[in-house]
């Protein structure tokens, strides 16, 4: 980027809350949410999120198909 440049504002939208994973010390919460990027289609997003939800730390994101893998290989793990 040139100097004097700014990123881009990233817009978000959480469109469903489904929960907290964990709250750190900073009072910031790891959390699983459907999240939609800049006008996109909503995915499942695990990332760290301020309280008041204005800022995120880095994090991970999968589409439908993604998260039904995910979520076999987890109940696969389990079930053993």
């Amino acid at each position: 980027m040139k100097e004097g440049t700014t990123m881009p504002e990233i817009k978000r939208e959480i469109q469903r809350h489904f929960g907290v994973l964990k709250t750190q010390y900073s009072g910031w919460n790891k959390e699983l949410n459907l999240v939609s990027w800049n006008g996109a289609e909503a995915k499942f997003d695990i990332r760290d999120w301020s309280p008041d939800h204005k800022a995120c730390g880095k994090g991970i994101t999968f589409d439908s198909e993604e998260a039904q893998l995910l979520l076999q290989y987890l109940q696969e793990e389990f079930d053993n």
